[in-house]
């Protein structure tokens, strides 16, 4: 049986934002389907009015998420003291995605644009990455080097030479690539002006950091 020597690396890496996904909920509710159907139309051609004046394609709106439900409310007897459900309406729900490379300039045009049209949707945004695919490689090529750098440590200081590479150990799972500064768009529906002036301070999001860890084995050698 070889003798083997078994390090584990771990590389860090970080990187700018060039990306921004802007999340839109929409919600529509009604006891009439066809009025609840009605106000969701309108709602998100409003949305779609905005996108396209702030000078993107409408196809560039993507929705992520539709679904339709019905919705219930406790209401309270004051005869008998209880609360029974009643039929509260049907609710239609919207989720849609606009990703765009990074322009603070574009975003605040955006949320003007949204924050006026009477639709107000529910807003989440996002600074991430367009290519997080060589993001995450570069972690995986700075932890292959930093674990072949210490094997290589430890085995002149043993005084043996490493071998072959027998094998790597790696858990692939799942990584949000998105910085920590957050934006609560929340906080600008209804109130245009201050969506488009909050952005007249130089913001300046955080670069996004990426940790990675492997394991590798080598064969040692006299």
């Amino acid at each position: 049986m070889p003798r083997t020597i078994t390090v584990r690396g771990t590389g860090t890496v970080s990187a700018k934002p060039d990306r921004i996904e802007l999340t839109l909920n929409l919600s529509a509710l009604d006891p009439d389907y066809q009025k609840a159907a009605e106000e969701a139309g309108r709602k998100l051609e409003a949305v779609r009015r905005a996108v396209a004046d702030a000078g993107f394609p409408k196809d560039e709106l993507k929705t992520t998420n539709f679904n339709v439900t019905t919705e219930y409310k406790g209401v309270h007897d004051p005869k008998t003291g209880e609360y029974r459900q009643e039929f509260a309406g049907y609710r239609i729900f919207h989720g849609m995605l606009l990703a765009f490379p990074l322009s603070l300039d574009t975003l605040a045009e955006l949320l003007g644009g949204i924050s006026e049209c009477g639709a107000e949707p529910e807003m989440n945004i996002r600074f991430t990455l367009a290519d997080p695919g060589s993001f995450r490689k570069a972690a995986l090529e700075s932890a292959a080097s930093d674990a072949r750098e210490k094997a290589e440590i430890l085995a002149r200081t043993s005084g043996v030479r490493l071998g072959k590479l027998l094998s790597v150990q790696y858990d692939w799972n799942e990584v949000r690539f998105a910085s920590e500064t957050s934006f609560d768009a929340a906080n600008y529906a209804g109130a245009p002006r201050l969506a488009k002036a909050a952005f007249a301070a130089d913001m300046s999001p955080q670069d996004i950091k990426l940790t990675d860890n492997a394991g590798f084995v080598w064969e040692i050698e006299d």
